[in-house]
């Protein structure tokens, strides 16, 4: 694991990418590489060892990242999970597709008995549903010949918007909620995943389908997309890494303050929550069979493995599981606890082993980019709004973009409030649609978003907010509304 200091060292904000050895996906000799896609849900920027924890245990994703390219300023497209899942499978802004919410948050005509009935704003509205007729990155594989597989949460969509409607030959778990029916224990009652024996672990069910399926797709090529319930409340772990990390927690110095305040509410500054902790060990645990499973079956040198989460940790709300010190925030803002994720990209072959990429990179990306190493045509058209970052793990090409864009018109569970954000470089504006000026950082020089220079530089404010504003009206943005039963 790396200390507090070397961590935020390598998480320099330059482009500071390696890339190995000279490779083409077109090339004859080579067949097209299988993708092993692994998401988690709300993992914080630092809840993996290898990534500056000290508290959560995470050998296997450690090893990933000895094995690959470990991105310090990878980014998801929203600070909640929906969103930022429909970016990745049709490369195209939330903000664009209209899917700005979490699907099952409350419509500006339902919130009067929600909990922000009574806020400034009404949100804007969304869909509540990944749009059949994108064209998904499972679909443009199969179309290609790839074998697809889905396991875990979707969240994208019920019925007829499932994962099977959506490009995947084989759906293990996907259905419309956000979170566990049954919990992480089986009986799970899922209705698409049978339940095991009683008291079966969800992660490791989950990773042995996905196991079960490259097994049977060894030949390739395959997608197998792996994404984790976890560690998505509700907050619960096996006994045994319950136990364990209560000893660990309890010998933490009690002299670092373990609360501080962001807006209203209260927020976690240390990693400290042996429950959560067990989550993240038994997640790890899950991708490590993964991985051994790659090496035992003889395709590792022939499988691009992606890792990501789908917004920042929890930090705020729903159990206050972790901190993502030295990140302001979490799930549900925009500050960068809310939106900078833990990503690492495996290539065997290609990408330097055990190197730093500090470049932006966004969720968008994805789409464009598995093409790219596929040698597949780019259908810019669909991906509208990714890039692929193919050329930072070869050789440093860095993706020909302005700057990266969020919007997000409404409130967070978590205490977030609308608004939206771009960063430009090293410059980053948040502006608020509730009435509040807007806040402006240097990342390079204030990661921790604490010092606001939104009054030093006016022109900077101007600028950025300006593009800001053409992008929100390039993709059709949808606002918040004045809500006429606020209390003033």
């Amino acid at each position: 694991m790396l200390s507090r200091r070397d961590f935020l060292k390598a998480a320099g904000l330059g482009a500071a990418c390696w890339a190995g050895h000279a490779w083409s996906a077109e090339s004859p000799a080579v067949r097209r590489p299988n993708f092993v896609f692994i998401l988690v849900d709300d993992l914080g920027w630092r809840d993996l060892g290898c990534f500056g924890s000290t508290f959560y245990e995470t050998p296997h994703l450690d090893r990933l990242a000895n094995e690959g390219v470990r991105f310090t300023s990878a980014y998801a497209a929203c600070p909640v999970c929906s969103p930022t899942r429909a970016s990745i499978m049709t490369g195209k802004y939330p903000a664009r597709l209209g899917t700005t919410d979490y699907f099952g948050a409350p419509q500006p005509d339902k919130v009067a008995h929600h909990w922000t009935q009574n806020k400034p704003l009404l949100p804007a509205p969304y869909l509540d549903r990944l749009p059949l007729e994108e064209i998904t990155i499972a679909e443009a594989l199969k179309e290609a010949g790839y074998s697809t597989f889905f396991a875990g949460k979707w969240h994208l969509g019920g019925d007829g918007f499932l994962p099977e409607e959506q490009g995947f030959d084989i759906n293990k778990g996907g259905h419309r909620f956000g979170g566990p029916p049954g919990g992480y224990f089986s009986p799970y009652k899922n209705p698409k995943l049978e339940s095991g024996p009683p008291g079966e672990h969800l992660p490791a069910r989950l990773a042995e389908e996905t196991v079960r399926f490259m097994r049977e797709h060894k030949d390739g090529p395959f997608l197998a997309y792996l994404s984790f319930y976890s560690v998505h409340v509700p907050l619960q772990a096996r006994e045994d890494l319950k136990a364990k990390y209560e000893k660990k927690a309890a010998a933490l110095d009690s002299q670092e303050p373990v609360w501080g305040r962001e807006g209203d509410r209260d927020v976690r500054m240390v990693q400290s929550h042996p429950v959560y902790a067990g989550m993240v060990e038994a997640m790890d645990q899950a991708v490590g069979n993964v991985l051994n499973a790659l090496d035992e079956l003889g395709i590792a040198d022939n499988t691009i493995v992606f890792f990501m989460s789908d917004n920042g940790g929890l930090s705020t709300a729903e159990g206050h599981a972790t901190s993502n010190l030295p990140l302001r925030g979490g799930k549900g803002w925009l500050y960068e606890g809310g939106i900078r994720e833990p990503m690492i990209v495996k290539w065997p072959g290609v990408a330097q082993p055990g190197t730093v990429c500090g470049e932006p990179v966004i969720s968008t990306d994805f789409y464009p980019t598995m093409l790219d190493m596929a040698g597949l045509p780019a259908k810019p058209r669909q991906h509208v709004d990714g890039m692929s970052f193919a050329g930072l793990l070869k050789g440093g090409k860095r993706p020909k973009r302005d700057a990266l864009y969020w919007h997000y018109p409404h409130y967070g569970n978590q205490g977030g409030t609308p608004g939206a954000a771009i960063r430009a470089g090293d410059w980053k504006l948040i502006e608020f649609f509730e009435e509040r000026p807007p806040e402006l950082y240097n990342l390079r020089e204030d990661l921790s978003e604490k010092r606001n220079m939104a009054s030093e530089k006016p022109e900077k404010v101007r600028t950025l907010r300006a593009m800001l504003h053409r992008w929100q009206k390039d993709v059709g943005a949808r606002f918040p509304t004045p809500n006429p039963d606020a209390k003033s």
